[in-house]
């Protein structure tokens, strides 16, 4: 019997309206992740992953629209949902962890009072339980002297210590399904491993699902079952994570991993060793004819500048958009 997937997207499009031109920041997005695993969406600066977050959440800001598509969450079609409802379900059934702890946080009130008022918002608690709960799930998310920090103002704390607020506030209403978008990126290197341990056991204690915005390859590797890369609007590659770090498949994935800094040792000592990428993530306003990647690539054929691939199935658990793997017996995945 095939597990059911938590939360299931389908041909999502987002898109924004600038000076007349329509800016595709989400364009046919596919991905799905089931209970308890952690998907990590990867792709560079720009390409559309964070707009990707806040269409789950219907939090995509004016001029920006869901234009077409679904997102269902335990069945329930997101979309369709009134705004009251939705509402019930952001914060209690799935948590967000933004980018930036310092702009996330409400500077005029007090850190703890944060977490609280989620808690009084979707339990109903009164001040004195809530505040309780509180200080409990602070504790949870290793924070030092619990009631000091209830009482600082966010501008009061470190970084890391607003981040550990911000990851205590999306677990307060205890949801099924974490978006953590970028959650270390704004942090000290030193920080992030403590953040990003933290999520891990996190997870496992709160049985959680994670879905992980980033553009860091090496946090995909420490925290991801199954990555989806995306490149201008699309999911261009989809895969468990060893089998993407072992075999990438699509150029986009292989040039990203090519790019990642590699110790070497020579006879004049250690040395880094990579291949930048060339060329810039194409502006989503004004992309170029067929596959948006086909400027950069390095291995294009014919017919990439001309049409847009589809999704194609060459391996197990494997998707990938890209001509080079179309053939009679690989269609597109229903």
């Amino acid at each position: 019997m095939t597990m059911k997937p938590l939360l299931q997207i389908r041909g999502l499009k987002t898109h924004f309206c600038k000076d007349k031109k329509v800016l595709r920041a989400v364009d046919d997005v596919d991905l799905w992740i089931h209970p308890g695993e952690t998907v990590a969406v990867v792709g560079e600066s720009g390409c559309g992953k964070t707009t990707l977050a806040f269409s789950v959440f219907r939090l995509v800001a004016p001029p920006g629209q869901i234009v077409g598509g679904a997102i269902e969450f335990r069945g329930k079609n997101l979309l369709a949902l009134p705004e009251k409802q939705m509402n019930a379900v952001r914060g209690r059934e799935m948590g967000l962890i933004f980018q930036d702890p310092s702009s996330a946080l409400n500077p005029v009130i007090r850190a703890g009072e944060q977490i609280a008022e989620v808690i009084r918002h979707h339990f109903r608690e009164n001040r004195k339980s809530a505040k309780r709960q509180a200080l409990a799930l602070m504790e949870k998310v290793q924070l030092p002297n619990v009631e000091m920090i209830y009482d600082s103002y966010p501008h009061q704390l470190s970084g890391g210590l607003r981040q550990r607020v911000l990851i205590a506030i999306a677990l307060a209403g205890r949801p099924a399904l974490v978006v953590a978008d970028e959650p270390t990126s704004a942090l000290d290197v030193s920080i992030q491993s403590q953040i990003l341990a933290l999520l891990k056991q996190l997870k496992d204690e709160f049985k959680l699902s994670l879905l992980l915005i980033t553009h860091d390859f090496g946090i995909v590797a420490q925290m991801a079952d199954r990555v989806a890369v995306m490149y201008a609007g699309k999911i261009v590659e989809e895969a468990p994570a060893p089998a993407l770090f072992t075999s990438p498949l699509h150029p986009y994935t292989d040039a990203l991993l090519q790019a990642i800094p590699q110790i070497s040792f020579s006879n004049h000592g250690a040395q880094k060793e990579f291949k930048p990428l060339g060329g810039a993530v194409p502006d989503l306003a004004n992309l170029p004819s067929g596959c948006a990647f086909h400027p950069r690539c390095p291995v294009r054929l014919e017919e990439c500048s001309q049409k847009l691939p589809a999704n194609f199935l060459p391996a197990p658990n494997r998707i990938v958009r890209c001509f080079k793997y179309e053939t009679e017996t690989n269609p597109r995945p229903s």
